[in-house]
């Protein structure tokens, strides 16, 4: 995995597979240290001591650049959310399951099944992991619903989609395994549909107050 980030430095270098490993360290230790919202392009770039413009030839953004800091760097968020903002909100949940597995399976989940086992034994990668699903590809997807409930809401999407992941790439659960993405996506796109527009029970959320279910007439 990606080893962690040297102290800080003087000057500028020009872009290299050097400074390319330093940009990932750099990226690490802000996104634990900061969180994915608080960091930058920008900020790694003075962590890792070289120009943003660095940062911009190796990862043009950021959700990029949390990808390959978790080590699937051909796992692109954006595509996810072009994806499933393309339709009715009836479907939502159906499409960013079936966007989120055909994606994943680009190499038939090669790379998930070697990456995964490694990040989740790294307290501080495994700690990116929610960040990624929730901040890169949810957080998008939960903007445009304008929910007051959003927050749990992406905890409980997230949490199905973990599961998934998990059961289908590293279990390798059967049948679940072997599914198209399209089926996977049938079976599982209500669940994600309810938890994304449908009423919830109200609950107490630490720090966040009761939230009370919406009305169906407002999912």
């Amino acid at each position: 995995m990606v080893p962690s980030a040297p102290g800080s430095r003087r000057g500028r270098r020009p872009a290299g597979q050097d400074a390319r490993s330093d940009i990932l360290a750099a990226a690490r230790d802000e996104f634990v240290e900061r969180g994915y919202e608080a960091s930058s392009l920008r900020s790694v770039a003075r962590r890792a001591g070289v120009d943003p413009g660095t940062v911009r030839h190796w990862f043009p953004d950021k959700a990029r650049l949390l990808t390959a800091t978790l080590g699937v760097a051909g796992i692109e968020p954006a595509t996810v959310v072009e994806r499933v903002s393309d339709g009715p909100v009836e479907s939502l949940g159906e499409r960013l399951m079936e966007a989120v597995v055909g994606l994943w399976d680009f190499d038939e989940g090669d790379t998930v099944r070697v990456v995964m086992p490694a990040v989740i034994s790294d307290a501080e990668l495994r700690g990116l992991l929610p960040q990624f699903i929730g901040a890169a590809i949810l957080r998008p997807v939960m903007h445009t619903l304008g929910t007051p409930d959003a927050p749990l809401r992406t905890a409980l999407v997230a949490s199905q989609m973990a599961g998934v992941l998990l059961t289908r790439y590293l279990i390798r659960l059967e049948p679940l395994a072997s599914l198209r993405p399209a089926e996977v996506a049938r079976l599982v796109g209500p669940t994600l549909q309810r938890y994304l527009t449908g009423p919830l029970p109200i609950v107490e959320v630490p720090d966040a107050g009761p939230l009370a279910p919406r009305d169906e007439a407002g999912a």
